[in-house]
């Protein structure tokens, strides 16, 4: 299957069943686990080392994905054991299970060192209900006001709602790392933006890359700045791994990313994924004649206003495109008399 207006190819035109697995190399399975959100997927792979299999990236903690890992480990992994799981980001949906892979089959976790204090600090990080400084952001943010309200009363999205318990000791991951996986040595990028300190892997042995979240086909991946850093900027993370990361791309590789299919045609998508963010930046530069807040710049973003259970992600994405106006000098900001900032371009 082709996307004929980027001339990216999909070799699958499915993903896996439940439960099922898809050889998409030798030695290489890729399987799908649910996610209870509008993206409702992850993607995961299994690699076999020969005695055992690596994971790579896990799925959420829940009952449901135990379940489908357990029919996962007794089927296409056929009772072979799991002694490592390499996790890509900290985000929950790629590190929910590493610590039961660990407490319940002795795997090794591996994965960057701010992957893995981020993970776990926030593991241990449980609230009942937001704190003060989290409702100040999104103040600043210029939250809508029903929205901030049912926030304001409700338990906040915890990691460890649908990330297992993470024991101390894990094998550090970094840059230019050459590490053996499935029979394959493969050289490690960082990528940066969605989330820091971001593992992708390329194989010297042949034209597989393990892009996590970092390269996608289709979507682009959510690029959010939040409480816990408020003045970041995500953006300038994001376009300088791309561009660095494009310097490896062949159009022969095959992409195995988090979400979404498998595709070749990445050095196009590279392209893509920085033009995308320059085209959100200069309409969002031409917007701000007059001041806005961050909620109030959705329609120049993302061509459509949004709400529901994606409005989150699009306020912090919102955030990180007028922070980075703002870092590099092309718009002001001032704060509202109720706390919101309120962005205008300074020429």
């Amino acid at each position: 299957m082709k996307d004929g207006a980027a001339g990216i190819r999909y070799p699958w035109d499915t993903p896996p069943a439940e439960g099922e697995a898809i050889s998409v190399a030798d030695g290489v399975l890729w399987m799908r686990l649910p996610l209870p959100m509008a993206l409702d997927h992850v993607n995961v792979y299994a690699l076999d080392d020969g005695d055992s299999w690596t994971v790579i990236d896990t799925g959420f903690d829940s009952k449901k994905t135990r379940a489908i890992w357990q029919k996962l480990l007794h089927g296409p992994l056929a009772g072979k054991p799991v002694a490592r799981v390499i996790v890509t980001h900290h985000h929950p949906d790629h590190i929910g299970l590493a610590g039961w892979f660990q407490t319940e089959f002795g795997a090794s976790l591996w994965t960057t060192r701010t992957a893995w204090l981020f993970a776990r600090m926030l593991q241990l990080d449980e609230q009942a209900l937001p704190r003060q400084e989290t409702l100040d952001f999104y103040k600043s943010c210029g939250m809508d006001e029903d929205i901030f309200n049912q926030r304001a009363s409700e338990r906040p999205f915890n990691f460890a709602d649908v990330v297992a318990p993470m024991p101390l000791g894990f094998k550090r991951i970094k840059q230019d790392d050459v590490i053996e996986i499935g029979g394959r040595m493969w050289d490690v990028h960082m990528g940066n933006g969605h989330a820091p300190e971001h593992a992708t892997f390329w194989s010297r042995d042949d034209n597989l890359v393990l892009s996590g979240d970092q390269i996608l086909p289709s979507i682009s991946s959510n690029i959010g700045v939040y409480a816990t850093e408020p003045e970041a900027d995500p953006v300038a993370d994001w376009l300088e791994a791309c561009e660095r990361l494009a310097t490896y791309a062949r159009d022969d590789q095959l992409i195995l990313g988090g979400h979404k299919l498998p595709f070749t045609g990445v050095p196009l998508r590279m392209k893509q994924l920085i033009e995308n963010h320059h085209g959100a930046l200069n309409r969002l530069r031409d917007y701000l004649e007059h001041p806005q807040t961050a909620a109030e710049c959705f329609l120049p973003l993302f061509k459509r206003q949004i709400d529901g259970g994606a409005y989150g992600l699009a306020l912090v994405e919102a955030l990180a495109h007028l922070n980075h106006l703002y870092h590099i000098g092309e718009i002001s900001r001032t704060t509202r008399e109720d706390g919101a900032y309120l962005w205008q371009r300074t020429n």
